[in-house]
């Protein structure tokens, strides 16, 4: 059964930092590229990083880099977030994803065939 289950999110002020966790408790994509997506209110769904099934490819959104690390622990069979230096634009509904495509995550971003229920991430000016 897939299911992807995020905790970690809540409020911080900005300058700070935050760590999402995404747990994949159906053990289903130990092989599959993960990553994380967000929307904020009244926007569209965006990308903001990907990892393959190895950890050794990573994608980012630009607003993101140099501020975000993704990573995964497939002994845990979990990937995580972690997000420094946030803004109040980051503010957001985070939600882990994962792909089909075995593929996906090293030659390419996932795209997202499965998702969990979001986290929200609240960034306060």
């Amino acid at each position: 059964q897939v299911q992807l289950v995020e905790s970690g999110g809540g409020l911080v002020q900005t300058g700070g930092s935050m760590r999402l966790s995404c747990v994949d408790s159906g053990r289903t994509f130990s092989n599959n590229g993960m990553g994380w997506f967000r929307q904020a209110p009244g926007k569209e769904r965006e990308f903001v990083a990907s990892i393959s099934w190895s950890g050794e490819n990573t994608y980012y959104a630009d607003s993101v880099k140099g501020r975000f690390t993704i990573s995964r622990d497939n002994a845990k069979n979990t990937v995580y977030l972690q997000m420094n230096s946030l803004k109040p634009e980051d503010t957001a509904v985070y939600r882990c994803a994962a792909d089909k495509d075995y593929y996906s995550g090293t030659f390419y971003p996932i795209s997202g065939d499965y998702w969990g229920q979001g986290t929200q991430v609240t960034v306060s000016s």
